[in-house]
């Protein structure tokens, strides 16, 4: 079985399309959806519960509330993913495909997309998969499928403020890392608010900062 563990807080927004599209994929897969929550003050637990998502409460924080929804799950794998991003149309195929024929110790990310048109959208996808091609670094936004039991043995999420996905991926190993025939489509709106140019800057600062040894918690008053 696929546990998909999703961490929110107040995301009513994105929340029910992401939802709409796991739901795509239950003839092909057997899974449970646990939702992670950080204290949610809007509709976010009512929409959980509307698609019989069973949630977990805790202190917000991504990577506490990732580790905590994996602390649940019931099942031998385990997909990562943030409430405002869809996988694209085929991702259950692709993600059974990759669990019956992955060797124990493999994971997996999906492609990356944005769901805004225009010139700065698609360099920034390509931006991506060049940075997954030649240093095997997704970021969250893009899922994580890996076996409960590799998981484990690696040490799971620590409880960061941010870089919480970084940290996991570099203990994964590139070599040990594919990226699925599918896009996951994450929700533009922070590039739109900040920028794209802005964001992007910013998130490479984050990521040079944080490989020179800048504390987590630092960056992500630093993130924004």
């Amino acid at each position: 079985m696929l546990s998909i563990v999703i961490p929110t807080l107040n995301a009513e927004i994105r929340l029910q399309d992401t939802l709409a599209a796991l739901a795509d994929a239950q003839p092909a897969l057997e899974m449970e959806i646990i939702v992670s929550d950080g204290g949610s003050a809007d509709d976010t637990l009512a929409i959980a519960e509307s698609r019989a998502a069973r949630v977990v409460a805790g202190p917000p924080g991504r990577g506490p509330q990732l580790a905590a929804g994996a602390g649940a799950a019931r099942g031998d794998w385990l997909l990562f993913l943030h409430a405002d991003t869809c996988p694209a149309t085929g991702w259950g195929e692709a993600v059974a495909d990759f669990m019956v024929n992955a060797h124990d110790e493999q994971a997996a990310c999906f492609r990356f997309r944005l769901d805004a048109s225009g010139g700065w959208p698609r360099l920034i996808e390509r931006g991506v998969a060049w940075r997954c091609r030649w240093l095997g670094l997704p970021y969250g936004d893009q899922g994580l499928l890996i076996g409960r039991r590799f998981y484990h043995r690696l040490g799971g999420f620590r409880p960061l403020p941010l870089m919480e996905d970084v940290d996991l991926i570099r203990r994964i190993g590139r070599r040990r890392l594919s990226v699925l025939p599918v896009a996951a489509v994450t929700a533009a709106s922070r590039y739109r608010k900040s920028g794209y140019g802005p964001r992007v800057a910013r998130n490479l600062s984050c990521l040079g900062l944080y490989y020179l040894g800048l504390s987590p918690r630092i960056l992500a008053r630093l993130y924004g």
